[in-house]
Parts: structure tokens; C-alpha cells; sequence
């Protein structure tokens, strides 16, 4: 039989796809852990694999290769998609499927799967990467081509005796390192919040909490003192700050496929990290580079979420936002509280507010008021120009 590599998640639609392939491929079921996974979780996902006629199953801990690949260019560019979103599901899958398919490479697949429906995002992400990292392995994708219902998938699979609860629960929750999305009837509609049940942190703190991130060089390395890898300090700060339900909102955007889409998310830790590096961005960066990176961030999230990661504009765009990161180091201080959170201020050494040189509207040091006035009068020469050329 040939050899086929699926992404299998453990949820209906992948399961559906394996034991239906089973019948016509040796099936390689492999999942990619980008944050929220447990070990219990992940030996449940494997042993439910075999139930459904795997050959093997491997999964993946590529939670640090998330972060160095993609989560550190969006802090660096504080991107948040429609000034909400912090890209939690979209920027996984890019890693998700570039981990998948060079595992397919690398056990000779002739054949790769992935359970999306047509209606999504998710399938131009896979579908674009595995496409143009390995060109000669065919993609299989039962659900999409298929138009399979819910039903369908569950009669199938009871049929052939697999029998689980596969109702589908009344909110579908996708975790991982950067953020948790939330699905529900009410993300169907334009109108209705979601619940505060249907997201997965509940208020367990009341008053007011106060933390300190630590930046080097634009990464999060240490909070409250205590150094750690980025991407472990930031699944920290999720544990401490989703005690205060903390980084819930519903995000609506353009999908890949010209539709509107509406999700809820929690992500306490990416919103607490993009809004202190913004913080500290402001004090230790110029008004050009502020300026800039604006712009460029915004490209580079929209890019990502699109699926165009490979190309090579991303890893340009890439080199710019590293080299702006070279001052911005130093402490941030962030209070929490339950369902929101405030920035405090900084501390940093290269901090651009230095009374060395002057205090914003009250006093300087650099300049005399003679200096002043010959800088405004030139500076205000283009204007005044203009309006009398035109005030005819």
C-alpha cells in the first residue's frame, strides 16, 4: 500500500479521514504540538489514532520552533490583525503544516492529508505549503472534496464500528501557545457575545496584581525577576493572568476565501506581551521607527495570515523587525485585574524620555527660546506657502 501521512488532530473530521484511507493506504497519522497540549492529552490523541487504523502516530513539541519561527516577529511587530486579533489559530498552522510535511519527506510519503472543509482558511494554509515544499507529494483531502456533513462522518464511522461521542460540544475551543479561539452559534451571527462560560478561563482572582516582563532586545525573557525561555515565560504569564479572565474578545476579519469571519479568543499572555513591548517600543524607539514599523507589521500579519509565509518578503520584513529590536530592552510593569489589565510604565536605559535633555511641556536643557522660534518658522514654511499661493 502507499504511503500516506495525515495531520490528524484526534477531532471527527481527521478521524474520518484515517479509517477511510486506512482502507486504501498505509496510514501515518502525525499532530503538532504548538502550546495547550497536555500528556494526558497527547497519549489519548495517539491511542484513539490506532483506533482508527493508523500504522503509527507521532507527535510533534514544536512549541519552541512556533516561537522562534513566528511568535517572536509578532511581538516584535506588536501585530494584532484589525487592531484585536493576536493570529493565535492562523500563525499555528503555518507551523503545523510546514512540521507536517517535512515529517511526510522525510518516511518517503507519497501522499499527504489534512481534514479542512473548503469553506475555511485552514485548507490554503496547508494546501500552499505542502504544495510548494513538496511539490511531488499529492495532497488528499476527503472532507473538502467530498461536502461531507457531521452526520455523515458520525454514520460512517459508526458504521464501521468506532462509536464515539462525536456530538459536537456547544463551543469549539482551539488552544495553543499564542492564544485559545472560541466557536459558538453566536460566532455564526454579527450581533450576540459569546458567554463568559464558553471561554476557557474563569474569573479566580478579584483585586489587583502587579507583574513585571522583562525584554531583551524585544523577547520576553524573565518575568517577576525569574528568567526563562520566551516562549516558556509567556505559557507563565497565561497561567498567571487567565486567573483575572483576562484577554477576551471576538475578533472579526476577511477570511482567505473573500468571506467574513467572526471567532472569540482569550489570549491574556499575547495581549499583556504585544501591549508592554508596544509600551516599551515607545520609549526606546525614534519617531521614524515607530512610523515604519507600523506599516510593515501590518503587512507582515496580514501575509501570515493569508498563508504566505514562504514567501521570501516574509523573511525581509523579518530582518527588519529584528534590527529594530536592538534598543528595546528593559522592565514593563503591568497590574491586572479581573477582566482587564493596565501598563504601568517602564524602566530601561535606553529610555528616549531622559531628563538629561528636557521635560515634555515644561522645560528643556538642548535648546534656547531664539532656537525655538527660527526652528517654527522654517518648519512651518511649506504651509504657509501653499496657503498663500491658493487663498486667491
Amino acid at each position: 500500500m502507499k504511503k500516506l501521512v495525515i495531520a490528524y488532530s484526534g477531532g471527527l473530521d481527521t478521524s474520518y479521514c484515517a479509517v477511510s484511507l486506512s482502507k486504501e493506504y498505509d496510514v501515518h497519522a502525525v499532530s503538532v504540538n504548538t502550546g495547550g497540549f497536555t500528556k494526558e492529552e497527547i497519549t489519548h490523541i495517539e491511542s484513539n489514532a490506532y483506533k482508527m487504523g493508523v500504522t503509527t502516530y507521532k507527535n510533534i513539541d514544536a512549541v519552541a520552533t512556533f516561537y522562534q519561527k513566528v511568535v517572536k516577529y509578532l511581538i516584535y511587530g506588536n501585530v494584532l490583525k484589525n487592531s484585536t486579533y493576536p493570529l493565535s489559530v492562523s500563525a499555528e498552522r503555518i507551523i503545523q503544516a510546514i512540521e507536517i510535511v517535512e515529517y511526510a519527506k522525510s518516511i518517503g510519503a507519497e501522499y499527504i492529508a489534512h481534514g479542512s472543509t473548503g469553506a475555511g482558511n485552514d485548507q490554503v494554509r496547508f494546501d500552499m505549503i505542502f504544495q510548494t515544499l513538496a511539490p511531488g507529494i499529492k495532497i488528499i483531502t476527503p472532507i473538502r472534496d467530498e461536502k461531507l456533513t457531521r452526520q455523515e462522518e458520525i454514520d460512517y464511522l459508526k458504521s464501521e464500528g468506532i462509536d464515539m461521542p462525536w456530538e459536537k460540544s456547544k463551543y469549539s475551543v482551539n488552544k495553543g501557545l499564542w492564544g485559545t479561539s472560541v466557536g459558538g452559534v453566536e460566532t455564526l451571527e454579527s450581533q450576540k457575545p459569546l458567554p463568559s462560560e464558553a471561554y476557557p478561563s474563569q474569573l479566580e482572582k478579584e483585586g489587583e496584581e502587579k507583574v513585571v516582563l522583562t525584554f531583551k532586545k524585544g523577547e520576553l525573557t524573565a518575568l517577576n525577576g525569574e528568567a526563562n525561555a520566551p516562549q516558556i515565560n509567556i505559557e507563565k504569564l497565561n497561567d498567571i493572568a487567565s486567573k483575572y479572565a483576562i484577554g477576551r474578545d471576538i475578533h472579526v476579519g476577511d477570511t482567505i476565501v473573500g468571506t467574513k469571519g467572526r471567532v472569540g479568543f482569550e489570549a491574556a499572555a499575547a495581549l499583556i506581551t504585544v501591549k508592554a513591548h508596544h509600551l516599551l517600543e515607545k520609549h526606546t524607539l525614534t519617531k521614524w521607527q515607530l512610523q515604519h514599523k507600523e506599516y510593515l507589521s501590518s503587512f507582515y500579519g496580514m501575509h501570515l495570515h493569508e498563508g504566505q509565509y514562504l514567501d521570501p518578503v516574509m523573511r525581509d520584513m523579518e530582518a527588519f523587525l529584528q534590527s529594530s529590536q536592538k534598543m528595546v530592552s528593559g522592565d514593563v510593569t503591568v497590574s491586572l485585574k479581573p477582566y482587564h489589565f493596565s501598563l504601568d510604565g517602564i524602566v530601561s536605559s535606553h529610555d528616549l524620555m531622559s531628563s538629561k535633555f528636557s521635560t515634555y511641556g515644561e522645560e528643556n536643557k538642548a535648546w534656547t527660546a531664539d532656537d525655538a522660534k527660527g526652528f517654527i518658522k522654517i518648519l512651518g514654511n511649506q504651509n504657509k506657502i501653499y496657503q498663500q499661493v491658493n487663498s486667491k
